[in-house]
């Protein structure tokens, strides 16, 4: 059976920026091992496989591989996969797309911009707040002073399928300085916190953005994304805990990849709707190539 695959820039401003995705279609024959070495060949953050028949409740299944295992949520597979399989499978007219995951379904709807392009939005499953680390242990890791790290909110562990440390600085400067350092993480890890996380402070390049962002990870020695949605959708559940008052809306702009070379804007969306957190991430797709696998 053959394989289409596409190559889309998702929280892209513009083509070959943003985070890079590869996504198969008509998927449901490759054996886990195939897309494991598919997803290594692509040697991007994450690769995604699509069943080209939706389930009963209109949902398609989606797998999502990084090029060392399979994950359970990622936040640019989801929007670039709904991206691609609207283009190929429904229509451009459609408005929204619904995609099953193993954290669950999830809906992607897409929403005209004041510039006359299009932004595509997911809502992020239930996450929840875990045990928090001292600045100490965490600035080792990341090759900053410990003065780096603001006093609050504090470094904590957010979990929804897969789960990262939340790390506040003071500014810019302490961002661009950091780096991961392994051999300083394997003391968190052997703690039971997490191998992935996300930096951000209050300061930002541009002035019509909110905050600035990075995302480090260790994946067959991939260490950092230009953009992270579910590192957003963390962080909105993280902020709307720690706000001063209950209630809060946020709407944020996060800027991240600079560092990469690849600029990316993340947008974010977080309340309540009732006693549930409402967390959206959204973003702009642009398609670089499609084509088959041999």
């Amino acid at each position: 059976m053959s394989h289409r695959i596409f190559v889309v820039d998702v929280f892209a401003e513009q083509p070959y920026s943003g985070n890079p995705l590869a996504v198969v279609l008509d998927a449901s024959d490759l054996s886990d091992q195939a897309m494991l070495r598919i997803a290594a060949e692509m040697n991007f953050s994450e690769t995604t496989f699509v069943s080209s028949t939706p389930d009963e409740a209109g949902a398609y299944p989606v797998r999502l591989f990084t090029p060392a295992r399979e994950i359970d949520f990622a936040g640019h597979p989801i929007l670039g996969t709904a991206w691609v399989v609207r283009a190929e499978f429904a229509s451009a007219a459609l408005r929204s797309v619904s995609l099953r995951l193993r954290v669950g379904r999830i809906p992607v709807s897409f929403e005209a911009d004041p510039d006359g392009g299009e932004v595509a939005w997911f809502r992020a499953p239930p996450a929840e707040l875990g045990a928090c680390c001292e600045p100490d242990t965490i600035a080792r890791a990341l090759g900053i002073a410990p003065g780096d790290i603001a006093d609050f909110p504090p470094v904590q562990r957010v979990a929804a399928g897969t789960a990262a440390m939340i790390v506040p600085l003071r500014g810019l400067d302490a961002l661009r300085r950091a780096s991961l350092d392994l051999n300083h993480y394997a003391e968190l890890l052997e703690r039971g916190f997490p191998p992935l996380t996300y930096l951000f402070c209050g300061e930002t390049r541009h002035p019509g953005n909110d905050l600035s962002a990075r995302f480090f990870f260790e994946a067959h020695g991939v260490r950092e994304d230009p953009a992270t949605g579910n590192g957003a959708a963390f962080l909105g559940a993280y902020l709307l805990w720690h706000a001063p008052r209950p209630g809060a809306e946020l709407s944020l702009r996060i800027e991240q990849g600079h560092e990469l070379g690849r600029p990316s804007l993340v947008l974010l969306r977080a309340g309540q709707a009732g006693a549930v957190p409402d967390i959206r991430v959204g973003g702009r797709v642009f398609p670089i190539l499609r084509g088959e696998l041999g």
